[in-house]
């Protein structure tokens, strides 16, 4: 069932911290090597502006390597980033930017890089639906349960939907086009989804894809953006009772786990998922490891 725009009238901020929305050539030689920037190892990058901005680095592979740090960026929307932030980014090498997020969030929340050092943002034209995300019938009758299963029924969907979008990231990977960044609006739902997918295909355990998943509980407080968003919280979301509210905002590991599950029901597993569904061959999984991994 889908939710009428009058009954929830939320701007995307709002929208963003609601759903916390959230080539196969080889990899080239020489000068277009991914080579991360010397930089402290740290989880989430120290940026002024940023929102659940963080390094994938340091992950510890099933074969005993280690995803290489100032590579691999998740992030939220960047449209709070400071000219320090800007200049910050540049130092790090970021060559190219996924933005996964839709036509309107885009234009709600625009990243206006500097003309010098500005990485490559792809992104697509499409209208997000919000439906997919919230329970079904009326709010009132929402409950905690049936939210986080309206999430956790949400992430198999991504799969599909953002196919083209993971695709692209991937094919930018294989190209040697890192250090990359990749985002949504709040860093969580289609980006973490992209960052399982990712994970997995460099070989990194079950248990740790998750973990990282749940880490943007500990750096976003998607409140705050509520918070900042005066019609969204006068409006009907800010009359959720706090119970469906906390599994609307929070990441679930229900929730990812409901996408993992999909891989690994695939024959063959997370392996051939990838193959299958992804266009990733066993020889595109090799090189990625020996571009990513140390």
């Amino acid at each position: 069932m889908k939710i009428a725009p009058f009954r929830l009238r939320l701007t995307f901020a709002a929208m963003a911290a609601v759903m916390l929305a959230s080539g196969a050539a080889g990899l080239p030689a020489r000068a277009d090597t991914p080579i991360a920037t010397a930089a402290p190892h740290e989880r989430l990058l120290p940026l002024q502006g940023g929102r659940n901005f963080r390094d994938l680095g340091g992950y510890r592979t099933a074969d005993g390597r280690h995803v290489k740090w100032g590579l691999l960026f998740r992030s939220g929307s960047m449209h709070g980033l400071t000219d320090s932030d800007y200049a910050y980014l540049e130092r790090r090498g970021i060559r190219v930017v996924c933005d996964f997020r839709d036509t309107r969030e885009r234009a709600s929340e625009p990243v206006n890089w500097p003309a010098a050092g500005a990485p490559h943002v792809l992104s697509d034209d499409y209208k997000l639906d919000m439906a997919g995300f919230m329970p079904a019938g009326p709010m009132k009758d929402w409950t905690a349960e049936s939210a986080r299963a309206a999430m956790a029924a949400s992430y198999p969907h991504m799969l599909v939907q953002f196919h083209d979008q993971y695709r692209r990231m991937f094919d930018e990977l294989l190209a040697g086009h890192a250090p990359l960044a990749f985002n949504c609006s709040a860093g969580k739902d289609r980006t973490g989804v992209a960052a399982a997918l990712l994970l997995t295909a460099l070989g990194v355990p079950r248990a740790t894809v998750v973990e990282d998943y749940l880490l943007t509980n500990r750096y976003l407080n998607a409140r705050t953006l509520l918070a900042k968003d005066s019609k969204a919280t006068a409006g009907s979301i800010g009359q959720m009772p706090s119970p469906v509210m906390q599994a609307l905002l929070n990441a679930d590991r229900s929730y990812i786990e409901a996408a993992l599950k999909v891989l690994d029901s695939h024959r063959g597993g997370a392996r051939g998922w990838l193959r299958d569904e992804m266009g990733l061959s066993d020889a595109d999984l090799a090189r990625l490891r020996r571009a990513y991994l140390e």
